[in-house]
């Protein structure tokens, strides 16, 4: 099949899914395509939940189903099976978000704990995942990035922070299983790549099994990476980063121009995508020292990333280079990947519905806000009906 082509591939990419699922998806897809009502639905939704009307059962069969796994882990094994059956990985993805309190975070800690260990047990598990608002206020994170001085009771925080991903990240070396940490708002991310840094001091000495992310819409970002290169190199250790484009553009624009700085985000999505193309060339060009988890749905990074690997010589599989979509997008390039033999994860994001729901709200909303993603989702699933319909 050529290269150029293989994204068009609507039988493989959607050979999982049930005709049934096909018109759900295609149903969303098409309901997300409208801003005014992914303004009005999210909204709605919001308020059902405050009130606790009886909604989370309708949101549970739709978009809930779609774009996540299940409430507990165990509610996401058919789904892992199912995924690793074509040939794709799977990371789950405890994606509760807004946290306030200790107890709050040592659970979401206990949780990452308790997925990396069952990743250890599950061979089409390879990665864990958290954020780093799931471990502690992003008050503190901010605080220290702006360096400000911290009072005694949140320096216990930040000590508790440093705790949480210290155990982590040993249960993770242990276990053998890659930690990836997320990237967040650039005015508490300083704070998160110190830490991250720190980790990877102690834990990627032999192979990366900390990895840290890249949010590409950052101009700067491509400094950051080759700054990072030369002090592992000095200390002797290996880099893991998962490269995305990045999840935060409007409130970081907004927060810009409120607060009268320069907004630390490319000027355009052109200069977006050049810089995030020059990292993922950057870090393929230095796979001895790092490793990458190129995070897209872009069609054209994914091909680019392709050429690239088979300029150098390298196999398809090589375990340094992944591809990761999110769960319930983007399946024309994850399954056609994996029939190809590319490494190739799905994030699984799972959680009690309610607590979900602001994932799911910021999913939806940046699907509307993304040129061109929606509509291309639109277009292979009406190709892959109409394929289907001429059996």
């Amino acid at each position: 099949m050529k290269t150029n082509s293989l994204f068009d591939n609507t039988e493989t990419a959607f050979d999982l899914k049930s005709n049934s699922e096909l018109e759900r998806a295609y149903f969303l897809f098409k309901m997300i395509s409208k801003e005014p009502l992914v303004r009005i639905g999210t909204a709605a939704t919001k308020f059902a939940l405050n009130l606790h009307l009886p909604v989370e059962g309708l949101i549970r069969f739709t978009v809930f189903d779609h774009f996540c796994g299940g409430v507990n882990n165990e509610d996401c094994l058919p789904t892992v099976d199912t995924l690793s059956s074509a040939g794709v990985f799977s990371i789950l993805d405890y994606s509760v978000e807004g946290k306030e309190e200790q107890a709050q975070f040592d659970a979401t800690m206990e949780k990452v704990i308790e997925l990396t260990k069952f990743a250890d047990h599950k061979e089409a598990m390879p990665f864990s995942v958290f954020k780093p608002t799931g471990f502690g206020r992003f008050k503190i994170w901010q605080k220290i990035t702006e360096k400000e001085a911290l009072t005694e009771t949140e320096e216990k925080e930040w000590r508790r922070i440093q705790e949480r991903y210290a155990t982590v990240g040993q249960i993770a070396k242990d276990c053998d299983i890659a930690l990836l940490i997320d990237g967040e708002e650039s005015w508490m991310q300083d704070a998160a790549d110190d830490l991250c840094e720190e980790m990877m001091q102690r834990y990627n000495q032999e192979k990366p099994i900390v990895y840290n992310t890249l949010q590409c819409y950052r101009w700067d970002r491509l400094d950051y990476l080759k700054e990072q290169h030369v002090k592992a190199k000095e200390g002797g250790y290996k880099l893991g980063y998962k490269v995305v484009r990045g999840a935060y553009m409007e409130k970081e624009n907004e927060r810009a121009v409120d607060k009268n700085y320069p907004t630390p985000i490319c000027h355009s999505k052109q200069a977006t995508d050049d810089n995030f193309n020059a990292v993922m060339n950057y870090i393929l060009d230095n796979l001895d020292d790092i490793s990458l988890f190129l995070g897209t749905h872009n069609e054209a990074s994914s091909y680019l990333a392709m050429e690239i690997m088979k300029e150098k010589g390298l196999f398809k599989d090589d375990k340094r280079v992944w591809f990761g979509q999110l769960y319930g997008m983007s399946d024309h390039i994850s399954f056609n990947l994996a029939a190809e033999a590319y490494n190739v994860a799905k994030y699984i994001p799972f959680g009690p519905v309610k607590d979900v729901m602001p994932y799911l709200i910021r999913r939806a909303e940046e699907n509307t806000s993304v040129a061109g993603q929606t509509s291309r989702e639109l277009a292979l699933l009406k190709k892959e009906k109409k394929r289907r319909r001429a059996w």
